[in-house]
């Protein structure tokens, strides 16, 4: 039987010894995570699914990627990102259907109004996933725990797909947790569990910790969170740079982000990967104009007003290498685009598989003169 939460007064933070504020109050925060989303909402339409290895993503012959996959193909290796055509040839008997957004969108809309039941702080994250701040919630007396266990019996009675989830005091604890059960699983994280929990954890859990800060960490022997609580603030500061204190609050379990409703989007784009790689800089540039045309569409449906503040294109060449090439604008200019485009081609001066357009909606970023910057 799961238990009711129990209320602790604790403080993660770096405390000031001079100072006389008492700790606060831990918060209750719930992250939800449907499983394998696309395809459990294709296996509930359709029950014969179950049980085969199935993937939703686009098609093996026109470079297809897989966009998620049931857990009769994890087992092959298949994950999302992967190729469909390396998907088929790990599994022969892969089944992978195109996506339909507009009914995995319908679905997550079922879905999110469950959650506001529940409390007004949800912070979706995307279709499938989001955090919930139910710490004043009073709905299962009061309990996060009860509160995920009845979401995730509600989701699946009334919605009929499966969701996993992690309670903890924070969302960065919360998000691990999530994925601690999966699928269809229930992970809590009390305050007092927090201090250990975090100490075991690899340090490639760190949020901003990819593979080569990961191979960093390796290679100074750190392989945990208490591995890394041995370095002093000042060292990883001298480390890592900025990052350096994001990952000495970490490794201890502090996490001070609030949960948001209602995020603002940064950025709208399109992209298209090509069937046959696009050989020269005048055959990406034949492309700009129907992508031009699919980002105008795009920007009309989701701006709602907002500002534009800067335009990008994004190329992924033949051999995978990408880049990324912004300038300041508030419109979207095609001779902005082509210009962008020209410059980023330049860099590798090689056949391309993927080309992107898009606009980045920071509002509160002072407009400057024309930059080009490269990610």
């Amino acid at each position: 039987m799961l238990a009711v939460d129990t209320v602790i007064l604790y403080s993660l933070d770096i405390v000031n010894p001079d100072s006389a504020t008492l700790p606060e109050r831990p918060r209750k925060i719930v992250h939800l995570d449907c499983d394998c989303f696309y395809a459990s909402v294709e296996m509930r339409d359709d029950p014969s699914l179950r049980g085969r290895p199935l993937a939703v993503g686009g098609r093996p012959d026109q470079r297809g990627v897989i966009a998620t996959c049931n857990y009769e193909a994890r087992k092959f290796g298949i994950h999302s990102a992967m190729s469909s055509a390396l998907a088929l040839r790990k599994c022969p008997g892969l089944l992978i259907l195109p996506s339909a957004m507009d009914k995995y969108r319908a679905v997550s809309r079922e879905i999110m109004a469950i959650y506001a039941d529940y409390c007004p702080l949800i912070e979706p994250l995307s279709l499938d996933e989001a955090y919930l701040d139910v710490s004043a919630s009073e709905r299962c007396q009061g309990s996060a725990t009860l509160i995920a266990a009845e979401i995730r019996a509600r989701v699946a009675a009334s919605v009929g797909v499966t969701v996993s989830a992690g309670v903890a005091p924070n969302k960065f604890i919360a998000k691990i947790a999530s994925d601690w059960n999966k699928p269809d699983g229930l992970f809590v994280v009390r305050p007092r569990e927090v201090d250990a929990f975090v100490a075991a954890l690899p340090v490639s859990k760190l949020f901003g910790v990819g593979k080569v800060t990961a191979a960093r960490f390796e290679s100074l022997g750190v392989h945990t969170c208490a591995d890394l609580r041995d370095w002093s603030l000042v060292d990883l500061h001298r480390q890592f740079g900025s990052f350096g204190p994001r990952l000495y609050e970490l490794c201890r379990g502090i996490d001070r982000r609030e949960v948001v409703p209602d995020r603002e989007r940064k950025s709208v784009s399109v992209e298209t990967t090509y069937a046959t790689d696009l050989p020269s800089l005048d055959a990406c540039m034949a492309e700009l104009p129907g992508l031009l045309e699919q980002l105008e569409r795009r920007i009309a449906h989701a701006q709602a007003g907002k500002t534009i503040r800067k335009l990008f294109v994004k190329i992924r060449f033949a051999d995978f290498r990408q880049t990324t090439v912004e300038c300041v604008g508030l419109e979207t200019q095609p001779a902005a685009y082509r210009s962008l485009l020209e410059k980023g081609f330049a860099r590798r001066n090689k056949p391309v598989r993927l080309l992107g357009v898009g606009v980045r909606t920071e509002q509160n970023e002072e407009v400057q003169s024309d930059l080009f910057v490269e990610i």
